[in-house]
């Protein structure tokens, strides 16, 4: 098992010092998944749910989080994002959510890219509610990873 780069010799929790990092270009994809019934799906894609443009919404918070992601994740930098975009797909039963989160600098953007997914999905939940209460959220994971020392990373689909 390779060392828990947030956990000092002491086992302490310790935010990395990347002083010392060389600034790449850095890129992360992620996505996750809202299963809803049938009638739910009809709504948010008509544009007729309750609370009206669900994914304009949803679009707007997980770009808004993403950019509070070292606010709400203890050992995250705050960083300075170059971009960050969220795509939906319409599937026989739920929408995805698929986050794209891209900076030079020095550490990588794979929490920003799920946290912008998640609250995505959180949002299309809370915009959607009143006619579903029984969506499931799930799914939410690291698609792809470019950039930083550890180089390219895809995950087996």
């Amino acid at each position: 098992m390779s060392k828990l780069t947030h956990l000092g010799e002491d086992g302490a929790a310790r935010m990395v010092d990347i002083g010392g990092k060389a600034a790449s270009e850095r890129v992360a994809v992620a996505s996750g998944r809202i299963a809803m019934t049938a009638e739910t799906l009809a709504a948010v894609r008509n544009g007729n749910a309750p609370k009206g443009d669900v994914l304009g919404t949803a679009r707007i918070a997980g770009i808004m989080a993403a950019k509070r992601t070292g606010e709400l994740i203890p050992l995250c930098h705050p960083l300075a994002l170059d971009a960050v975009e969220i795509d939906f797909t319409f599937e026989e039963d739920a929408i995805r959510a698929t986050a794209r989160a891209s900076l030079t600098g020095k550490t990588g953007v794979e929490m920003e890219a799920m946290v912008a997914v998640s609250t995505a999905l959180l949002t299309i939940y809370d915009m959607a509610k009143a006619v579903d209460k029984g969506m499931v959220i799930g799914e939410v994971r690291l698609i792809e990873k470019r950039g930083g020392k550890s180089g390219h990373w895809k995950a087996d689909l």
